[in-house]
């Protein structure tokens, strides 16, 4: 390719939209433009970049044993009711109607799809296992779409879906998938890394993210350098100890507290109760009814985990217009003390870091009042203890006891067990050896390709501009002629080279713009292509080319042997 016959429209300063580090340098490298909020054209050089990212996934995905389909994009509702995600997912959803005034879903995911399409054409074990996947267009209404193709209204996912005979069998194909995930990003140039992951309105018995390490990264990963242990910060756990325990003292007591509604207040003059002796009361509506959830004073409620715990499909903050007529007080004065509670219907839900503490303190449900010397097993009457808590870096590891770190980290890719959920709902059933009726278990498993190709570059970059790894560099050897006329040596030169380049299926492109060569530097350099060779009067006339390697030093080699230099150096992808 010849730049003056594609489109490259570098900027020298980065559009005000962008925010973070990749996305800025996407829009200065002309490979996309903003249409709306969350909605990119691709520019030649990113589709170039994007297909690149497609083929590799296409490779590793067949590899496996999955079979590529397409589904549609556009899907009725009725189908998303079937399957309960019509109202768990409704956040996200797009929805349009056609000139009937019927309903569609713009689809963010396929399972229902592809489980419905399972059902009605797999019906022996004969046909068993199988892993369906597509690279399509997806579709999220985000609410504050930003850093560019990270948080997307409109973005392009691989997903895949496994069915198989047996749950076994089904930690076999997730397994595969989890192997061919972690070639692709190494493929892609990633220093991508799995943590464990919480499983969310797709649902499952258990997941895995695969995360690349960033600070602009919208994800917190927990994770210990002393053993193998990562999981994303709404899965993660640690060994830090429970609440040390103390004999059950005197009945509780109720004090005047006016005007104390913090852990923080309470902490101080005249009252100095400890955060780690508190009991934080949280009241949510979880599935349209109020419940409360008990930490500890120096914890933070982990709502993702809450969640996943209790089953809840959706759950928020209560309103002071909802607390005050269940509880009788104001937030910063609640509390679950039994004999406090006007209904004893109310599921109360404690951290596991509360079992057996004694001698706390909490809101006595009444304005600027507290108790003093409660009991948790005595005082307080748990539905459930679960793990509600965030873990925060330095607490011991789990596993081993080191401390644990805390870093932020980019989703490229995450894949499911999803056991029968989907199966259930769609009659996703063969006939095993015996002709017994069995429903099949099924994974799912995606990447963000658009996600993956803006972590590169978050990834590969410096002051200059982007720096592409060789397998998904738009061109790998930006060849640049410093003259430009047709009948000078170094343009002769130029386009010989770039014909046996061709030739030899070396993806090349030829700067033949009449610029300076500053700016013919800077843009490549900017681009991010990762080999590029200059062919100056000078070093003509000692019979040499300069070639600089993205980010290496400048080297010169004699002009009859450039065409193998430049061969070898791209041979390494």
């Amino acid at each position: 390719m010849y730049w003056t016959k594609t489109l490259i429209p570098t900027l020298r300063e980065p559009p005000a939209e962008a925010e973070i580090l990749s996305h800025k340098l996407l829009l200065r490298a002309g490979l996309i433009r903003k249409v709306a909020g969350g909605v990119y054209t691709f520019l030649p050089l990113g589709l170039r970049a994007l297909h690149k990212v497609e083929q590799i996934i296409r490779e590793e995905m067949d590899r496996a044993g999955a079979i590529e389909v397409l589904m549609p994009a556009i899907q009725p509702p009725e189908i998303w009711q079937q399957s309960g995600r019509y109202e768990t997912a409704r956040d996200v959803l797009f929805k349009v109607k056609d000139s009937g005034n019927r309903e569609w879903v713009l689809s963010p995911t396929a399972e229902e799809v592809i489980t419905g399409t399972a059902a009605a054409e797999i019906n022996s074990y004969r046909q068993l296992p199988k892993n369906f996947y597509q690279i399509s267009v997806k579709f999220r209404d985000e609410i504050r779409p930003r850093f560019g193709l990270m948080r997307a209204r409109e973005f392009i996912m691989k997903d895949a879906y496994s069915f198989d005979v047996s749950d076994e069998a089904a930690t076999a194909s997730y397994q595969k998938m989890y192997d061919a995930y972690a070639r692709i990003f190494e493929r892609c140039g990633l220093k991508a890394f799995p943590v464990e992951a919480d499983t969310g309105v797709i649902g499952g018995k258990f997941s895995h993210e695969f995360m690349v390490p960033a600070e602009t990264g919208e994800n917190e990963v927990v994770f210990c350098e002393g053993c193998s242990y990562a999981a994303n910060i709404e899965k993660a756990t640690s060994g830090i100890p429970k609440t040390a325990t103390r004999e059950v003292g005197a009945a509780i007591e109720k004090f005047a507290t006016p005007g104390v509604v913090t852990i923080e207040a309470l902490n101080k003059e005249p009252y100095k109760v400890p955060a780690n002796r508190q009991i934080k009361t949280l009241i949510y509506i979880a599935d349209s009814k109020p419940v409360m959830v008990l930490v500890r004073g120096d914890d933070q409620l982990n709502e993702t985990k809450f969640m996943a715990k209790t089953g809840a499909v959706a759950a928020r903050p209560a309103t002071v217009e909802e607390i005050v007529p269940l509880l009788g007080a104001h937030p910063g004065s609640l509390g679950a003390v039994a004999a406090t509670l006007k209904s004893q219907d109310i599921s109360v839900f404690a951290d596991e870091r509360l079992r057996g503490a004694n001698d706390m303190t909490t809101g006595a449900n009444e304005d600027g009042f507290h108790f003093r010397n409660v009991s948790m097993e005595r005082d307080i009457k748990v539905t459930q203890w679960l793990d509600l808590r965030t873990v925060t870096a330095g607490e011991p590891c789990a596993k081993c006891g080191k401390p644990l770190k805390i870093r932020r980290a980019i989703e490229v890719g995450h894949v499911f067990k999803l056991g029968t959920k989907y199966s259930e709902k769609f009659n996703a059933e063969y006939l095993d050896e015996s002709g017994a009726r069995k429903l099949s278990v099924m994974g799912c498993y995606g990447i963000g390709v658009t996600r993956t190709l803006q972590a590169v570059i978050e990834q590969g970059n410096d002051k200059d501009g982007i720096i592409w790894p060789l397998s998904v560099a738009p061109y790998r050897v930006c060849i640049t002629p410093l003259n430009v006329d047709p009948n000078s040596e170094a343009m002769k030169l130029a386009e010989k080279i770039y014909a046996e380049l061709t030739a030899r299926g070396v993806d090349v492109i030829l700067d033949d713009r009449d610029e300076r060569p500053g700016v013919k530097f800077k843009d490549a350099d900017l681009v991010g292509f990762p080999i590029r060779l200059a062919i100056g009067e000078k070093s003509l006339a000692k019979g040499e080319v300069e070639i600089k390697p993205r980010g290496g030093a400048l080297q010169s080699v004699k002009a009859d042997t450039v065409v193998e230099a430049v061969t070898k150096l791209v041979s390494k992808s």
